[in-house]
């Protein structure tokens, strides 16, 4: 994948925190997954995308990065489906803003979300991933894409 695609999705997601105000997002250096299994966190909000590109883009993150999320928010329900719904809100977002970058021809399906390890979740054997580990209010989750270029 070429650096200005990461580029994009570094950016989308700093807009995404950057909403919420005070505290900045901390994207540290992404960095390559040759498709083993990858960590995941507490939720996870998968993206299917098809189209010119196809692939797959995730966000992962730790309850209490998404706790921090829905207190920036003032939401005060904190049962397992609002952060379930969360989980897949970012990831639908993340998805969304990168189809306003890349056109029509990149579309996105609807977000699979799941809380813990999965079974397995499938990466394209033939390509690899980018893994982008993000920081919030001290708390962690990643950002993973793997698009055919």
């Amino acid at each position: 994948m070429k650096e200005q695609k990461l580029q994009i999705f570094l950016n989308i997601i700093s807009n995404y925190f950057n909403q919420f105000g005070g505290a900045e997002l901390i994207a540290d250096t992404p960095y390559l997954l040759e498709n083993k299994q990858p960590k995941v966190h507490d939720y996870t909000g998968v993206i299917g995308i098809s189209g010119v590109q196809k692939g797959v883009v995730y966000f992962s993150a730790t309850r209490e990065l998404l706790a921090s999320i829905l207190n920036s928010m003032g939401e005060t329900d904190e049962s397992e489906e609002i952060y379930m719904d969360l989980a897949g809100e970012v990831a639908n977002t993340i998805a969304g803003n990168a189809r306003n970058e890349f056109g029509a021809e990149f579309h996105i399906s609807v977000p699979f979300v799941f809380k813990g390890s999965p079974q397995s979740i499938v990466l394209p054997s033939d390509e690899r991933s980018f893994i982008i580990p993000i920081t919030w209010l001290s708390q962690v989750g990643e950002i993973v894409v793997c698009l055919q270029d």
